[in-house]
């Protein structure tokens, strides 16, 4: 790695408001998987969006292979040899392969190519890489791993020399990422310089040569994978020790194997004195999707008092669905649910559904009592009173606010998310839906998330927990049901939880 590939020096960049990059360093080299960590706001897609040309520093040089660059746009970006495969693919569902990849190429030799002679030459420049793809096929018959195979290849195809990958296995299958671990191993050892974005530690010390850490806007530090921990990395990111344990899981799956708590956790079951009767249950539940299509088909299953129950599977198997239907958003078909008490929600899309982002932090902590007591009196709001409640909140949750009066659309993400938790918590409930509680939160807020829902568990709500990160699911759950094309296609106690099978399961193979 003694080749640098690129060098970004003193990068600045500040918004109004706000200084999003601090003279910032980054040295990346040639055949280098290089990690990219941070908190969230801590500048990092600011610092990438510079390097991919959406933005311009303020100060700062960036040298690509020892030469000055300067970009004015992504196309520019691109044709110097820089691809960024984003969290959210950018491809066309009703186009193939093919013409995704060559998606917005010109030139006459594209446009009038035999499209057998193209899909050869595709699969050629596959091979080169060890991915596997078939250039005919459309976007939509594709798993998610194979879309982002079809991404990495579309930047390969333009010649990348740098590639970006932002959250890579966010949506992925434990095979599937452990797929593209692999090919990534085979870029980098073909001399490609990749940048890896992730929370996900465990990945980042099994997978990257070196790490860069920022935090409010500025480096921490740069090291070897070799050299440190996840531990200590974690402490980098955030400036103090954060719990990277874990649930106990069966041996030899390579996941720590320390408990979240000293002792076992013993969920109340199914006919015992504490717990007659379930607190919500799901029989032969039918719910049609946005197409007219059944989203959900046939869903039985019974919430207990004191229990996590997780429900694993791949983003777009019926999770948003599952949660409408249980919520009241969306109308059964066919079957029956029942709920026993009140309903806690933290909704999957925390803006769209749990807050309003131009309402202050004080008016969203109050949004779904405004009409009762104390913060109504006889039609009329109690400013001081809602205003007192927000700052006490404010306070127990660790919001990180300018002012409870601060619109929640300019908190980060993890903050927002804290507006959300301290709502629904401090509201009476026996049931606790958290959907994808943690999706694009940092380390820290996500340890605060996992604190609040099994300090939820252990004083006897029943947790529905719907997530798609697989450590979420392991780490917090009791019992963990597999949602795969809108079934439950299997159920396992979360201490005797085999991972390559639950991989499988999501991935329709079991």
């Amino acid at each position: 790695m003694s080749t640098i590939a690129v060098e970004m020096v003193g990068i600045h960049k500040q918004f109004p408001g706000v200084v999003a990059n601090r003279g910032i360093d980054l040295t990346v080299y040639q055949g280098e998987i290089h990690a990219l960590l941070g908190e969230n706001g801590a500048g990092k897609t600011t610092l990438m969006n510079i390097l991919c040309g959406l933005y311009a520093p303020d100060a700062g040089d960036i040298r690509l292979h020892g030469q000055l660059v300067t970009f004015r746009s992504p196309r520019e970006a691109i044709a110097a040899g820089i691809g960024m495969v984003h969290q959210h693919f950018m491809l066309v569902d009703s186009f193939t392969v093919a013409e995704n990849i060559i998606l917005g190429q010109t030139g006459k030799r594209i446009l009038r190519e035999n499209p057998n002679r193209l899909h050869d030459r595709l699969r050629q420049l596959a091979a080169q890489y060890g991915l596997t793809i078939n250039p005919a096929a459309q976007v939509w018959q594709l798993s998610v791993g194979e879309q982002q195979r079809v991404e990495i290849l579309k930047a390969l195809y333009r010649q990348a020399r740098v590639l970006i990958l932002d959250e890579p296995t966010a949506v992925l299958t434990p095979q599937e990422a452990e797929d593209l671990m692999a090919i990534l191993r085979n870029l980098a050892a073909q001399g490609t310089a990749i940048i890896f974005i992730s929370h996900k530690l465990k990945e980042v010390m099994t997978v990257c040569h070196r790490v860069t850490v920022l935090r409010d806007g500025q480096v921490v530090g740069t090291v070897a994978t070799s050299d440190c921990t996840a531990q200590q990395l974690a402490k980098m990111m955030v400036g103090r020790d954060i719990n990277l344990q874990r649930r106990q899981l069966i041996p030899d799956l390579g996941l720590p194997d320390a408990s979240l708590n000293s002792q076992p956790h013993k969920p109340l079951t199914q006919g015992s004195e504490a717990c007659p009767e379930p607190a919500l249950q799901l029989k032969n539940v039918w719910v049609m999707g946005s197409h007219n299509l059944p989203a959900l088909q046939g869903i039985t299953l019974a919430l207990y008092p004191g229990e996590v129950v997780g429900v694993a599977g791949v983003d777009g198997n019926g999770q948003r669905e599952l949660e409408e239907a249980i919520v009241g958003l969306r109308p059964l078909q066919a079957g029956e649910l029942w709920l026993e008490g009140k309903l806690a929600h933290v909704p999957s899309d925390r803006y769209s559904m749990g807050l309003v982002s131009d309402f202050s932090v004080a008016e969203n902590l109050v949004l779904k009592d405004i009409q009762r007591s104390p913060f109504n009196w006889r039609g009329l709001l109690r400013p001081n009173v809602i205003i007192n409640h927000a700052i006490e909140l404010v306070q127990r949750y660790f919001i990180r606010t300018p002012s409870v009066k601060t619109s929640t659309g300019k908190l980060s993400g993890g903050n927002a998310q804290k507006v959300v938790f301290a709502r629904e918590l401090t509201r009476d409930h026996l049931v606790l839906l958290a959907a994808q509680p943690t999706r694009g939160l940092d380390i820290g807020a996500t340890e605060f998330v996992h604190s609040q829902l099994l300090a939820r568990r252990d004083a006897g709500a029943a947790i529905l927990l719907i997530s798609t990160e697989l450590d979420e699911i392991l780490a917090l759950s009791d019992r963990i049901v597999v949602l795969y094309e809108g079934k439950l296609v299997g159920e396992m106690d979360a201490n005797q939880a085999d991972i390559n099978r639950l991989g499988l399961l999501m991935a329709g193979k079991a």
